[in-house]
């Protein structure tokens, strides 16, 4: 019978990256497995999937037996995991045509556990992808994590799910993540790709052990069709993640990133990194909506604004050693984005006006993000007033017409001025309600917006179902395909 030596200092590392790709309730046994594979050369090979993304991890030393696979389930492994000390293994063998083994010591005893074993046959097939793998250097793979941080977490927008590595310009590749809100881009690569990719978003390239094991490789696939996505591979010394592309088009980042010429005031915040980033955090939000947070440039200083419930002037917090060029500018923005980029190292900040993105920059990365409007400080109610007493021994003339009552003037806060235009200083009340309309239409295109993602929400989450009950449609063709094969051999035994 086939066996397996697992030492646990290398299983528990193992289980914890394997478990990145294993769903916590399926419908499909299969994906709750482990693969064990050993091959003629005695390495020890383990692997998870989830059908679209294939995690395989080596172990460190090859081990003597004959070429095997055996399908151990994960939850057992991890549950006999716990019971062993740090510098013991795990034994696990073949038993029967559908039942295994794990073993390990307690003492001088040894405790054995039946398990079920599905055959191996049944497990999804692992994409092989053939190629020269493309190294990625340090700073590469920098780019693409802070791009996987920017991207959506938006089902209904699942072409920004992932780093998009753009090929579009051969001396100068960009790697990009965005949601919408705020956009990332590194620049200054070279790849050898003849087309741009994107590399999904999964919580398995995050894993800090898969980004300390060594230089990554990259391996583009051949696509199944013409208008199939290729599938990627990203490899390190020993951990190996197979995905698919998101199929689609990437929008035109380039086109929301304004012209270097069109920023009027620059703040560098090198000196004074951390002491934003622990202001921050002890700043008042009266915006739970986004969490504005102001930042003024005013005479050459620099200040963070914050305003809290109910109060009518914002908190002004200046910090010092940090350098304001250009003209006086109060902006408002997320104040996670403004956290993100300064943990990315981007301190350069340069902005056009108040309704303008804002650039965080650094070497040739940068991060545009959108500004937002706080809103407005609470006004008190109006207090009733009483009506002036009529005026007395100043009796109103006979034909003198009387004037008709004139309404109370609603005061209306402008907002800056920001292209050099004057403005009056009265507004008409024809401008107070287009003002109102267009208001109003903005409103219902969000509405409508709104709609338009809850029905493309609904169309992905039916096109999962569909796919799954496809993929347990198949499964159960294989079933009844092996019960057949079963009968008929029974059918040719004679009694």
């Amino acid at each position: 019978m086939s066996h397996f030596a697992l030492p646990i200092a290398e299983l528990k590392p193992a289980l914890a990256g394997l478990s990145k790709v294993i769903a916590k309730r399926s419908t499909l046994p299969l994906l709750g497995t482990i693969k064990l594979e050993r091959t003629q050369d005695g390495w020890i090979a383990l692997t998870a999937t989830d059908l679209d993304h294939h995690v395989t991890v080596r172990l460190e030393q090859p081990a003597a037996g004959e070429p095997a696979a055996l399908l151990v389930p994960y939850d057992a492994l991890n549950q006999t995991l716990k019971a062993c000390g740090q510098g013991e293994e795990i034994l696990v063998e073949r038993t029967g045509k559908i039942t295994a083994a794990i073993k390990y010591r307690i003492g001088a005893q040894v405790v054995e556990t039946k398990v079920e074993s599905l055959p191996v046959e049944e497990f999804p097939e692992i994409p092989r992808i053939q190629g020269d793998a493309i190294p990625l250097p340090e700073s590469l793979r920098t780019a693409i994590h802070e791009a996987l941080h920017c991207a959506s977490t938006d089902e209904t927008r699942i072409i920004l799910k992932g780093a998009f590595i753009d090929v579009s310009n051969a001396d100068a590749n960009y790697v990009v993540g965005t949601d919408g809100h705020h956009l990332y881009s590194s620049n200054s690569f070279a790849l050898p790709l003849k087309h741009s990719l994107l590399i999904p978003s999964h919580r398995f390239l995050d894993w800090k052990p898969f980004s300390a094991d060594g230089e990554w490789q990259l391996k583009v696939g051949v696509p199944e069709h013409k208008d199939a996505a290729a599938p990627l591979q990203l490899s390190s010394r020993r951990w190996r993640f197979i995905s698919r592309q998101t199929e689609g088009n990437y929008p035109n980042w380039r086109q929301v990133v304004p012209g270097p010429d069109s920023y009027a005031t620059t703040l560098e915040l090198d000196a004074a990194v951390e002491e934003i980033l622990q202001t921050i955090g002890r700043m008042p939000c009266d915006d739970k909506a986004n969490y504005a947070i102001g930042l003024e440039g005013k005479n050459g200083r620099f200040a963070l604004l914050g305003r809290s419930a109910r109060a009518d002037e914002y908190t002004r917090i200046e910090i010092a050693g940090v350098k304001a060029k250009g003209r006086d500018l109060r902006i408002f923005l997320n104040r996670n984005f403004l956290i993100k980029a300064l943990q990315f190292g981007l301190t350069k900040v340069e902005t056009i006006d108040a309704l303008s993105p804002l650039r965080f920059s650094h070497g040739g990365r940068q991060m545009i993000v959108m500004p937002t409007r706080p809103d407005p400080a609470p006004t008190p109610a109006p207090q009733p007033t009483s009506p002036a007493p009529a005026a007395q021994n100043e009796p109103q003339a006979q034909n003198e017409p009387t004037a008709p009552e004139q309404p109370e003037e609603r005061k209306t806060t402008m907002p800056e001025k920001t292209n050099g235009n004057t403005t009056g200083a009265k507004s008409t009340d024809t401008t107070t309600s287009e003002k109102s309309a267009l208001e109003t239409a903005l409103a219902q295109i969000e509405v409508v917006r709104g709609d338009f993602r809850n029905a493309i929400a609904g169309l992905n989450k039916l096109a999962e179902a569909l796919k799954q009950a496809q993929r347990e449609s198949k499964t159960s063709d294989k079933e009844i395909a092996s019960v057949r094969q079963t009968l008929r051999s029974l059918q040719s035994v004679r009694l």
